[in-house]
């Protein structure tokens, strides 16, 4: 395992040349054929963008992107920085297929090892992040009997190593159950805090066998405390269809929780006909409940098309990399996107550019007509530069990334 290592960071004000950017898309009576480029300054200053201009004469002092493509920093939007195994030497998925209980138990024997040296290695998995040019996380830590509060610890070591050219949001994650282990007071305790953005859960039915009593304590500390809901579902059948429907009710209750909930996984979608995906889809719309995905994972096939063209928000995270949940997981957010174009047939011009929004968490350079949107001036200046021709290009090649910046400072790779 070899570290990307970086030039020292440029900060401060600065001006960067030669960058390519997207300025519109090329049309013919079939829709959009190819996407138009030029070459722009970038002037950089108190970590935004101040500036915006033609190459035609740069400063002498100018920071060469030798061409390369801006695009905004990638997003992974669901990762557990906590317990990797990145790090250690390469292990793959143990051959005994594990139910989610037996996981638990699982974890309950490594978790206390494991810890020794997870801040070691959940800053280096926010390095592996980082070479694809991810900038950002939402991160789940894991809260319950086993962990305690060590997990947390460890990691806000490892984010704290990291925070001049990282961030992230935490997620309070009771993986062992709210109640089928004593992890209540310790997510309460969690919940509290101001370094914890949202609460989470999993498997209400699988785990705990009580959909509503789980979702109404996590509802309630929500509320209580001011943060996000994030529900890991893996539960099938009546029990998953109920449990989204249940979490989408109380979002309507309580109209604070909109926009901030999100159901990740729900892989009970991949199950349901059409006609189903889209009622449910209406649903969540409605009470404003997204999507998180990992997609793929395994056979299932989940209806993101559909979920999207009913309003659905969709997020997307790497999820496990290189854990002892899974095998697989790059830790690179543009071969997410890469997967996903491949899976539901976005092949066109115009289709491959919209998919870089799950690289981006749906920030895009063009909006659907064409019109540019990104970068804008007084933005902050948080964006990779990778060695494509258009976000089309990058999506579908999954384009090396070159540099990235956040917070205003420059990260480029030594060569």
């Amino acid at each position: 395992m070899t570290q990307t290592t970086y030039t020292e960071p440029i900060k401060g004000h600065y001006t960067i040349k030669n960058v390519h950017l997207e300025t519109g898309f090329t049309t013919n009576d079939k829709g959009v054929y190819t996407t138009q480029t030029g070459l722009f300054c970038i002037d950089i200053s108190a970590g935004k963008i101040s500036r915006i201009y033609t190459n035609d004469q740069p400063p002498a002092h100018a920071i060469d992107a030798k061409g390369y493509l801006m695009l905004p920093a990638f997003k992974d939007m669901h990762v557990h920085l906590d317990k990797t195994l990145y790090g250690l030497p390469w292990q793959a998925l143990s051959p005994k297929k594990r139910t989610v209980l037996e996981m638990i138990a699982y974890e309950q024997e490594i978790i206390p090892e494991l810890l020794k040296t997870s801040t070691d290695r959940g800053a280096q998995l926010i390095g592996l992040l980082q070479s694809y040019g991810t900038t950002f996380a939402r991160t789940h830590f894991n809260i319950d009997p086993t962990s305690g509060f060590r997990s947390l610890e460890n990691l806000q070591k490892a984010l704290d190593q990291k925070k001049e050219s990282f961030s992230a949001e935490l997620v309070a994650f009771p993986q062992h159950g709210v109640f089928y282990t004593e992890s209540a007071s310790l997510l309460k305790e969690a919940a509290q805090l101001d370094s914890v953005q949202f609460i989470g859960g999993v498997d209400p039915y699988g785990i705990d066998r009580n959909i509503e009593k789980v979702l109404d304590y996590t509802v309630q500390l929500a509320v209580e405390y001011n943060k996000g809901i994030d529900i890991h579902l893996h539960d099938g059948g009546k029990e998953g269809i109920r449990t989204i429907e249940y979490l989408a009710e109380q979002a309507v209750k309580y109209p604070q929780l909109q926009g901030r909930t999100f159901i990740s996984h729900a892989f009970v979608l991949a199950q349901l006909p059409e006609n189903e995906v889209q009622r449910i889809a209406e649903k969540l719309a409605a009470a404003k409940v997204g999507i998180v995905s990992s997609v793929p994972f395994g056979e299932l096939v989940m209806p993101i098309p559909a979920l999207i063209k009913h309003g659905v928000t969709v997020l997307v995270g790497n999820d496990n990399v290189q854990d002892y949940w899974s095998t697989f997981g790059s830790g690179n957010m543009l071969q997410k996107a890469n997967l996903m174009a491949e899976m539901y047939g976005w092949r066109t011009e115009f289709d491959l550019s919209r998919t870089l929004r799950f690289a981006t968490n749906n920030v895009l350079p063009l909006d659907d007509k064409g019109t540019q949107q990104w970068p804008v001036v007084n933005s902050s200046a948080e964006f990779v530069l990778v060695n494509a021709g258009c976000s089309a290009e990058a999506v579908s090649r999954i384009s090396p990334v070159m540099a990235f910046a956040h917070k205003g400072a420059l990260y480029q790779k030594e060569p």
